[in-house]
């Protein structure tokens, strides 16, 4: 009920009716798979510098419709952010302006409900920039992949160490680990890691 309250108030705020498509309802077998890097860690003043997003449709993760945008900061980046990303302000001197990046990447996403590691750090950034272009925040349902992993595992060791780091969860679940931290790559890898957990016949014990 009150996930219904707070989507029709969203609906009321929408400014720019060209996108009451994320109010739509979704269909059953489809989610998108995000991830960003960003100038910091806070959600309150980092930027997006880099998107990846991929469609799930079923079981299959559509990698030729992967959605990937470098988006030029307004400001320059500190040592620290470059040293995750390994992106450079004049590495992204080309990229999209942000008003323009973050209108294509709410096409792509749709009503789909959004994959992701962490996905509230992703969608705090993204609800930002969406609430000072179209007036609202996203009304799609958000999945949290290490959130899944940790409610299988708990079942499985009770008040145990659940190491929820990313790398630990893809060797866990035996799926390849990418290396190069990238925005798309970790969008696929979280998409890769959503169909495991999701998957009725794994069983972690196994793992």
């Amino acid at each position: 009920m009150f996930r219904a309250l707070a989507t029709r108030f969203k609906r009321k705020a929408l400014k720019d009716e060209r996108f009451t498509f994320l109010f739509d309802e979704p269909e059953p077998d489809e989610y998108v798979s995000l991830d960003f890097e960003t100038t910091g860690l806070n959600p309150k003043k980092a930027e997006i510098i880099s998107i990846g997003a991929v469609r799930i449709k079923g079981n299959t993760i559509l990698a030729s419709e992967m959605f990937t945008m470098l988006v030029k900061p307004e400001k320059e980046m500190d040592r620290d952010s470059i040293a995750v990303h390994h992106l450079r302000y004049s590495d992204l001197a080309d990229g999209e302006n942000a008003a323009d990046a973050i209108k294509a990447l709410l096409r792509f996403i749709g009503p789909r409900p959004i994959v992701g590691y962490y996905i509230e750090f992703d969608m705090a950034l993204l609800n930002r920039y969406a609430k000072k272009l179209i007036g609202c925040s996203l009304p799609n349902r958000l999945i949290e992949v290490s959130g899944i992993y940790y409610n299988k595992k708990e079942k499985l060791i009770p008040q145990g160490h659940i190491d929820l780091r990313f790398d630990t969860i893809m060797k866990d679940l035996h799926l390849p680990f990418f290396g190069k931290h990238s925005a798309s790559a970790d969008a696929i890898m979280a998409a890769m890691i959503f169909l495991k957990l999701t998957d009725p016949a794994v069983d972690l014990r196994n793992h």
